[in-house]
């Protein structure tokens, strides 16, 4: 009786690792060890980046909204206070985003955001 080696499946998790790794450079994209390795130490940059991305936004809209709101003579903690006072729901990117491409809308709103926390 002949050897079973379960080739097939063996050389499909072979190819599914290289395929995955393909584009790296040197061993990385050339070796199945090398590249499962990249592979799963990809993913969990992956997963831990996803949530990263997230607290990267809201400091770059933050950055935007500081410089922005300095313009008009105000501080950015007293702005977001005087947006919550007067009541106005527009998120942090909301605001940036305005703050970038409608400054007069922007202007009206630091405005009101004056008036509510004088």
């Amino acid at each position: 009786m002949s050897r079973a080696t379960n080739s097939p499946a063996t050389r499909q998790r072979r190819n599914r690792a290289l395929k995955r790794a393909k584009g790296f450079r040197q061993g990385r994209g050339n070796l199945y060890k090398q590249a499962s390795i990249t592979g799963i130490r990809g993913d969990a940059f992956g997963f831990r980046d996803r949530r990263t991305k997230k607290r990267v936004f809201r400091s770059l809209w933050i950055t935007r909204l500081t410089a922005a709101v300095k313009q008009h003579g105000l501080r950015y903690s007293v702005f977001i206070h005087g947006v919550q006072k007067a009541g106005i729901t527009l998120n942090r990117k909301e605001l940036s985003e305005i703050a970038i491409h409608d400054p007069a809308t922007f202007e009206a709103i630091c405005g009101q955001a004056k008036a509510a926390v004088a």
